[in-house]
């Protein structure tokens, strides 16, 4: 029987008697994203179609719906809603079912700035945000797992960042290696929206001793959990910043 790698479902197709394709919003190894409307409802949702040869036995889709459903409290997840398994080429399909967030993708926001980069008290209340919202999922045990500039979502912006984070992992390792991973990647994200590595010479001393120099054994001693991180950016002073 041949895999199932490849969708591409036609805009208008009707899902489950459910659902109707708007657009593709996303395509990965595990599967593909859709924007759809919900027929009797016209709410507008996304669904996430794993292909069956990444997600045998189901187990990676029940891992992530499971926990989402867990995190449900958290407001920077995304909700979940529901789960189902569709027929496609005789073969069995996961369906993730979720809420669609409206809003601009992190990198995509960050390079509409001047220098392709963010001023540095956004990205001081953009990495705060962030921190908060990682310390609900990491209170509740668990771990984003791979935090990058292109799945983190901006529903808006001002005195704080409203945001979304998408693409929740399950890894098999240890999740306090995983938890240690989260802040090393927001570290990372603070620095690269600050411009990475051509502007972080020129940053003030209080930022680079938020960034450590990427070292990862330096930024862990410092930040032991990401609450660490919260507190340590709820009493900064970052006067020398301030031109």
């Amino acid at each position: 029987m041949s895999t199932v790698d490849n969708l591409n479902l036609k805009v208008g197709r009707v899902m489950a008697n459910r659902f109707i394709i708007e657009e593709m919003v996303g395509r990965g190894l595990e599967g593909e994203v859709y924007r759809v409307v919900e027929k009797h409802t016209n709410k507008v949702r996304a669904i996430k179609l794993f292909y069956p040869h990444r997600n045998e036995k189901q187990k990676v889709s029940t891992r992530i719906a499971k926990k989402l459903d867990k995190l449900s409290a958290c407001p920077i997840v995304v909700d979940y809603i529901g789960y189902d398994i569709l027929k496609f080429k005789n073969q069995n399909v996961a369906c993730l079912i979720t809420e669609f967030v409206e809003g601009e993708i992190l990198s995509e926001f960050v390079d509409k700035h001047r220098g392709k980069r963010l001023a540095i008290f956004p990205a001081l209340h953009l990495l705060y945000s962030l921190a908060c919202g990682l310390e609900s999922i990491h209170h509740r045990g668990e771990y984003h797992g791979d935090l990058h500039l292109d799945n983190i979502i901006i529903k808006k912006f001002g005195l704080e960042f409203d945001l979304k984070i998408i693409d929740l992992h399950h890894w098999g390792d240890s999740k306090k290696d995983n938890r240690d991973e989260d802040i090393i990647k927001l570290i990372r994200i603070f620095y690269e929206i600050l411009g990475g590595q051509k502007y972080y010479a020129k940053l003030p001393e209080s930022i680079k001793q938020i960034i450590c120099g990427q070292k990862r054994s330096l930024i862990l001693k410092k930040f032991r959990t990401v609450s660490d991180l919260k507190k340590y950016l709820e009493s900064l002073d970052w006067s020398d910043a301030v031109k």
